[in-house]
């Protein structure tokens, strides 16, 4: 149990909860539904990203004394609701898409079944995870595709909260990035770390050959050196004299960098330095990437593009009541009707169409008001996408800590694989899959 989450919520929460309290709605069984209208930014699939993280603040949403207090000292609920709020716990059923996995618009991520009062408190702190995480895995995913195979490494820290820097580590490395410069990223999730000097470092020390000197004695000849602080032809020729033609690579942080890599790689190369690998770190993002595809760069840190989702630093997911038990037990599809915002009512199951291994369309069955909904066998040339997440309060612990981390990475890898061609350009279009909707045959 780590500290409460249950305040890391809007105060509409706990007023609804305690007027469905005072009339008798509080206990009615509801089905609530996590999903993206659209994919922000032009993007043509997203990325969930977050779900461990949400699994495990779910757990500590609890209300002790210190929130207790708060609650009844600033007269935010009644004292009826306060005294449920003391034994409050999910103890409800959450299914999803598992961590890692693509998604387009209405794909149903998370749906949240429990009582109104249980499951409604439940929105905030679910959006707030998922918003910020998967905009952060999407970007991420869109970094490393175009990367390639070369690696990538999450260096944005100081451009993020703190809090947020961590989760923002979490998501990238789960959508394809390699390491992080963030050590409570690496505590925390099992994420690796990476880091050698910053320009204060050469900046400390009388000349630059003093500080690659002090360097290459405190971490070895396989470090990388960061030679753009001053005159880089210098620098460079500063590098290789100092830890000799076994060098583990030089940084470039400056300057226009598909003409400075070109003219680095071919002084390393004239020094005899073939195998020194060039990193490039300044202000990148998936379009900066692209155009060095044709460079000689070895790898790229990226720091401020992808801990902001690159311009999109909201996934724009919404939480709504997608069914409710009426008086007589049954199921009632209910959904908003609102211009522009309009949601899809029922208890929905979602496939992934494939042909030739390759995606076709998101297939989204939607229960006609039933309790039942479409098992896999309904859809023979689909991938079922979603999975228990929480059976009746407990979560599946495959899906927390580093584990679940690297089980997430595994996935997003794999799926990203059955997206067709067109899905992997960067310019701005409509989803890359159709989401197609279905009445539930069950």
């Amino acid at each position: 149990m780590g500290m409460s989450t249950a305040l890391l919520t809007d105060r509409y929460e706990l007023t609804m909860l305690d007027a469905a309290l005072r009339d008798g709605t509080a206990s009615r069984r509801c089905v609530f539904e996590l999903f993206g209208r659209r994919l922000p930014g032009g993007r043509r699939f997203g990325v969930v990203a977050g779900t461990g993280r949400l699994l495990s603040e779910i757990v500590d949403f609890r209300f002790d004394d210190a929130e207790l207090a708060y609650l009844r000292d600033n007269d935010i609920v009644s004292p009826a609701t306060v005294r449920y709020l003391e034994g409050y716990r999910f103890s409800g059923t959450i299914s999803g898409y598992r961590e890692g996995e693509l998604y387009f618009p209405g794909s149903p991520i998370l749906t949240v079944e429990g009582t109104f009062a249980e499951a409604v408190i439940l929105e905030t702190l679910a959006l707030s995870i998922l918003n910020h995480d998967s905009a952060v895995a999407t970007a991420a995913a869109r970094m490393s595709i175009a990367a390639g195979d070369r690696p990538l490494a999450e260096m944005g820290s100081r451009r993020a909260a703190e809090r947020s820097a961590v989760a923002a580590a979490r998501a990238a490395y789960i959508a394809g990035f390699s390491a992080t410069s963030n050590l409570e990223a690496g505590r925390s999730w099992g994420i690796p770390t990476m880091g050698t000097a910053a320009h204060a470092w050469t900046l400390l020390h009388d000349s630059e050959e003093d500080a690659f000197r002090s360097q290459i004695d405190a971490l070895g000849t396989d470090t990388t050196l960061l030679v753009d602080t001053y005159d880089i032809r210098q620098g460079v020729e500063t590098a290789i004299r100092v830890a000799g033609t076994g060098l583990g690579g030089v940084r470039l942080d400056s300057g226009d960098l598909p003409t400075v890599a070109a003219s680095v790689r071919r002084q390393l190369d004239e020094l005899g330095a073939t195998e020194t690998k060039i990193t490039v770190t300044s202000d990148l993002d998936e379009f900066a990437i692209a155009a060095l595809a044709a460079s000689p760069v070895d790898a790229y840190g990226v720091g401020t593009s992808v801990v902001t989702g690159s311009g999109t630093p909201t996934a724009g997911m919404v939480y709504k009541l997608v069914a409710r038990q009426g008086v007589d037990g049954g199921w009632v599809p209910v959904a908003k009707a609102s211009t522009s915002k309009a949601s899809i009512g029922g208890r929905k199951a979602a496939f992934r169409r494939r042909a030739d291994g390759v995606a076709t369309a998101e297939v989204v069955a939607v229960a006609d008001g039933f309790d039942e909904v479409d098992p896999p066998s309904a859809h023979p040339d689909a991938r079922p996408l979603q999975t228990v997440l929480v059976d009746r309060g407990d979560a599946d612990a495959a899906h927390l800590g580093a584990d679940g981390v690297t089980a997430a990475r595994a996935h997003h890898l794999r799926v990203r694989e059955e997206l067709p061609v067109m899905a992997l350009a960067l310019s701005r279009a409509d989803p890359a899959l159709p989401t197609v909707y279905e009445v539930s045959e069950a």
